[in-house]
């Protein structure tokens, strides 16, 4: 047990980063787009992705002893996390992720984005705080349309929660930004609200977002679940790249980011 390893060197499309950590092995929100699907974690367990989440093992004071030894390197920037939602519905009792964010605040690494769909999150806002500037809690908002949320995402929490965990952060003094990631069929208005909610967004989608250039969207049969929902006309690059003008029409400059320019970490 206490020689389980949290930090995971980064590669591919996680550029800028030097680190990962999951907590979590598996996925209970089971997003239909999500390509950790197509990875040997989820097709060799025999047990359907999104049926199933469970905590690593090991000792996470010991964070902190790789947070040391990693930063006697050179800068050290952690995607966490990258496979799976650090905020499982279990973490609710586990705390696992708060335990690991306890370490990291003990031993800050330079920057870490905690990416997350969870309105959870916000249970944690005193440790984020004890992080301050090192931190930075990224929320997936897909689209503001329920009815979309149900069809694809269906036991994720619901839009307006996460909305609401979002302003309790800003309201802590916790940087945050909003992931559209992967952008879904929306409303008019939902570029106004992103820009109105969250002081940075970034946008991505199934052809530029999924790492092989739309191949892992298309082996799950995204094209056809949007044609048999009557949305095809949303599964386009161009849909994308509307929703990132209006955003930069409506933020400053540099409050926006696309794909994995954008999920980098700050200069």
């Amino acid at each position: 047990m206490s020689g389980t390893r949290w930090l995971t060197p980064a590669t591919g499309y996680l550029s800028g980063y030097t680190h990962t950590l999951n907590p979590y092995t598996g996925c209970s929100f089971g997003c239909s787009y999500c390509y950790v699907r197509r990875l040997p974690v989820a097709l060799f367990r025999g047990e359907p992705w999104g049926t199933w989440a469970e905590p690593k093992k090991g000792d996470p004071k010991r964070l902190q002893t790789e947070l040391r030894k990693a930063k006697a390197k050179g800068s050290v920037t952690v995607f966490f996390s990258s496979a799976t939602d650090p905020y499982q519905p279990l973490e609710a009792s586990v705390k696992l992720s708060r335990t690991l964010l306890e370490a990291m605040a003990d031993e800050p690494p330079d920057f870490v984005l905690l990416q997350t769909r969870s309105p959870l999150v916000a249970r944690d806002i005193d440790v984020l705080q004890r992080l301050g500037r090192h931190v930075r809690v990224s929320m997936t908002v897909e689209s503001d349309r329920e009815d979309v949320r149900r069809r694809l995402t269906p036991s994720a929490p619901p839009f307006a929660a996460r909305l609401k965990a979002l302003a309790q952060l800003r309201e802590a003094g916790i940087a945050t930004q909003i992931a559209v990631s992967p952008l879904l069929p929306h409303s008019p208005g939902f570029a106004k609200l992103l820009a109105g909610t969250a002081p940075r967004v970034i946008v991505d989608d199934y052809f530029r977002g999924d790492g092989s250039e739309g191949r892992r969207s298309r082996s799950l049969r995204m094209p056809e679940a949007y044609e048999q929902a009557g949305w095809s006309d949303w599964y386009t690059p161009e849909a994308a790249d509307a929703l990132l003008r209006q955003l930069q029409s409506l933020l400053p400059e540099g409050a926006t980011g696309f794909s994995v320019e954008g999920f980098a970490p700050p200069p």
